[in-house]
């Protein structure tokens, strides 16, 4: 679904979807299971919402990160979060 057609994101979520698409360690598929948007919806929304500049930088960075990607990562890692996380929703470190 084009990501024209995906009106049930909020601010919030939109907002939420550029810090995951920014952060290296947090793949497309963890997008894509909070908030079912595919590679290409990301790019696009990230495209609409970024600076031009800012999306160029933030493509290249893509490109060369193999985090971002499940099928590049190192078979060791095997989750969408961190382990400190208490919810993916609320991305809050717990008390130690």
């Amino acid at each position: 679904m084009p990501i024209a057609q995906k009106t049930d994101l909020d601010d919030n979520a939109i907002d939420r979807i550029i810090e995951m698409a920014w952060e290296d360690r947090t793949p497309f598929d963890a997008i894509k299971f909070q908030f079912g948007l595919s590679e290409a919806d990301v790019k696009a929304l990230m495209k609409k919402e970024l600076k031009f500049s800012s999306y160029k930088l933030w493509r290249k960075r893509v490109e060369n990160c193999k985090t971002k990607h499940t099928a590049k990562r190192n078979d060791g890692i095997n989750r969408f979060k961190c382990k400190l996380q208490r919810a993916i929703s609320n991305n809050k470190i717990s008390k130690r």
